[in-house]
C-alpha cells in the first residue's frame, strides 16, 4: 500500500513541484515556518545528545508503516540510547482516513505526549477499523466520532472531550498539513520512509526488518564508540 503507492505520490509531488515553480514567489514565501522542529520524540528519557538519529515518516493507516513498527522498535530498546527517533506523520492521499488519524496524533500529542506513541501502535493493531472498505459508507462527521471514541478509548476516557474539541482546533489541523508539507520539502514519497542523521534510507519492497536495521546502524554505533574513547585519550 504504502509503498506500492510511491508512483501515484510521486506524481503528486510533481505537481506540487510545478507548482512551486511557477507559482508568484511571495506566496510561496507566506509558508508557515512551525515554531518547533516537527515530528514525536521516541522515549526521550535516557538518549544521548550524540546519538545517531532515526527520523521515521509514517502513516497511522498504512499495512507496511505498521509492518516497519516493530523491528524499529525492537532495534531502539537493542541500542538503548544511542539511536533516538523521531516519528512524522506523512498521511497519504490514497489512504481515505490517513489525515484524520494522523491529526488525532498531534492533538493526543499536545494534550499528553507520553501517549502519542501507545495510539500509534493502537492504531497499527486495528488498522482495518479506519480502512476506506470499512468507512466508505459514512460520512466525515462520523468517521472523526468514531476516531475520536477509539483515541478515547485508547488514551484515557477522560480525555474524550478534549480530543473532540482538537478536531474544531485549527492548529490541529495546521500541525497535521506541516508534517506532510514538511515530509514533502525533504523528498518523502511514501510510507514507510526513513532518514539517518538526514541521510534518506533507500526505499525498500520488503519489510525493514531487525536485520536490515542492525546492519546499517552497527558501523554507525561502533564509530560513536570508538570517537568517545579517543576524546578520552586527549
Amino acid at each position: 500500500m504504502g509503498r506500492r503507492g510511491y508512483r501515484a505520490l510521486l506524481s503528486l509531488l510533481l505537481s506540487v513541484v510545478l507548482f512551486s515553480v511557477f507559482v508568484p514567489d511571495p506566496i510561496v514565501r507566506a509558508v508557515l515556518i512551525p515554531a518547533k522542529f516537527d515530528g514525536f520524540v521516541y522515549n526521550t528519557t535516557g538518549t544521548s545528545p550524540d546519538s545517531i538519529v532515526i527520523e521515521a515518516f509514517f502513516d497511522p493507516v498504512c499495512p507496511d508503516s505498521r509492518d516497519d513498527w516493530l523491528p524499529l522498535k525492537r532495534v531502539l530498546a537493542y541500542y538503548a540510547g544511542r539511536v533516538s527517533l523521531i516519528v512524522h506523520t506523512f498521511p497519504l492521499p490514497y489512504h481515505d482516513n490517513a489525515f484524520a488519524t494522523s491529526r488525532a496524533l498531534h492533538i493526543v500529542n499536545k494534550l499528553n505526549s507520553s501517549a502519542t506513541y501507545h495510539l500509534l501502535e493502537m492504531f497499527f493493531k486495528n488498522q482495518a477499523m479506519f480502512y476506506t472498505q470499512k468507512t466508505i459508507n459514512m460520512s466525515r462527521a462520523s468517521i472523526v466520532d468514531s476516531i475520536v471514541k477509539f483515541v478515547s478509548n485508547s488514551v484515557g476516557e477522560s480525555l474524550f472531550s478534549a480530543v473532540k474539541s482538537g478536531f474544531s482546533d485549527r492548529k490541529t489541523d495546521m500541525a497535521t498539513r506541516i508534517s506532510f508539507k514538511y515530509g514533502c520539502s525533504r523528498g518523502v514519497l511514501g510510507t514507510p520512509f526513513y532518514f539517518v542523521n538526514g541521510f534518506p534510507l533507500p526505499v525498500s519492497d520488503s519489510v525493514m526488518d531487525y536485520s536490515k536495521w542492525r546492519s546499517i546502524l552497527d558501523p554507525l554505533v561502533s564509530g560513536s564508540i570508538k570517537r568517545e574513547n579517543l576524546h578520552f585519550f586527549l
